[in-house]
């Protein structure tokens, strides 16, 4: 490598580290031994060194190799490059360890009820210096952010849907159903689990079709007169349907994870048969270089057991025969089923 140095021509990184070594050991044949070359290549680095700067650099007297004034000018400096190349190559070998950097992250509120708190956390601990981004969105939004490559990886209910998606690689990374939550003085409170026959005709608050279609398409598949019902209000969020609940609303319906977030004006029951709601899915794009999210991909893997078959196959060379047709399925490109 190369550094420019004015008019007078280029100065190799190596003769300031040859010129260092001579300073240090204030002569040519233990410096020689210190880099590791003979004697001659170093006195004609030096040499070059000197001719190039346009100055003498070193004094050479029987009591040993001194630096001059301009060699001490020199070496000062000299000892600043060293020193910022051998943390420029620290830097880039912690960012390609994904050590550093920065990632962003979109994810759904349901993700905050239990599997992404401990993801987080995990991550933050074995990667302090990463920078994480983090924004609320949900499914609809985050999917189109991800494949405009506004975001490096989302959190959403479901696999991502819409125009771009085969680029995505989607993992499931949580299983959960569908529990109902009500106020205290509702008829359900107290009760440990009701019948979706008893749902029908009860005011629900549900998410919004546009923000989740897929838990919309679930629900409409387990009721499906859904749409006539008089009465539903629907909320952005889960902690809004649980909020909403808790004022009296009717029943709001969500993932079982909505236990981890009580309250005490709210009770909390389950549904039977159960449903099946859309499995939280980490998603990012597959053509992804990213140190940083190759690193949080690892840390799901160890929090997340439904997820790690999945991303485990993917951390592996492609060469390996686990990378068959049934792999593939399981940790398919989104919208690719």
């Amino acid at each position: 490598m190369a550094i420019s140095f004015g008019y007078r021509g280029r100065v190799d990184v190596r003769q300031l580290r040859y010129a260092l070594a001579l300073a240090e050991h204030q002569h040519f044949g233990r410096a020689a031994a210190a880099v590791g070359i003979a004697q001659p290549p170093l006195s004609k680095a030096i040499a070059q060194l000197e001719s190039e700067v346009g100055t003498k650099l070193f004094d050479r007297t029987r009591q040993g190799v001194f630096p001059t004034a301009a060699g001490e000018a020199l070496l000062a400096r000299a000892r600043r490059v060293d020193q910022e190349l051998t943390a420029a190559a620290l830097d880039a070998q912690r960012a390609a360890r994904g050590e550093t950097g920065s990632l962003r992250i979109g994810f759904n509120s349901s993700a905050l009820l239990s599997m992404l708190p401990p993801v987080l956390r995990r991550f933050r601990v074995e990667h302090p210096e990463v920078r994480l981004q983090l924004q609320e969105m949900v499914t609809v939004e985050s999917s189109r952010a991800l494949v405009a490559g506004e975001l490096d990886v989302i959190i959403c209910r479901g696999a991502p849907r819409g125009r771009g998606v085969q680029q995505l690689v989607s993992v499931a990374v949580s299983q959960d159903y569908m529990i109902g939550i009500v106020s205290t003085g509702h008829p359900f409170a107290g009760q440990q689990r009701i019948s979706l026959d008893q749902l029908r005709r009860q005011p629900l608050v549900i998410a919004l079709p546009e923000d989740e279609p897929a838990v919309i398409k679930t629900l409409r598949d387990a009721l499906p007169d859904l749409g006539a019902w008089p009465g539903v209000t629907h909320a952005g969020d889960t902690q809004t349907i649980m909020g909403l609940a808790a004022c009296g609303f009717g029943v709001g319906l969500g993932p079982q994870d909505m236990r981890t977030a009580t309250r005490p004006d709210t009770w909390m029951v389950d549904i039977r048969p159960r449903v099946a709601l859309p499995s939280l899915t980490l998603a990012f794009r597959s053509e992804h270089h990213s140190p940083s999210l190759t690193a949080l991909l690892g840390v799901v893997a160890q929090t997340c057991p439904v997820a790690r078959p999945a991303l485990m196959r993917l951390r592996r060379p492609a060469a390996e025969p686990d990378q068959s047709q049934q792999g593939r399925r399981r940790a398919a490109p989104a919208g690719s089923s």
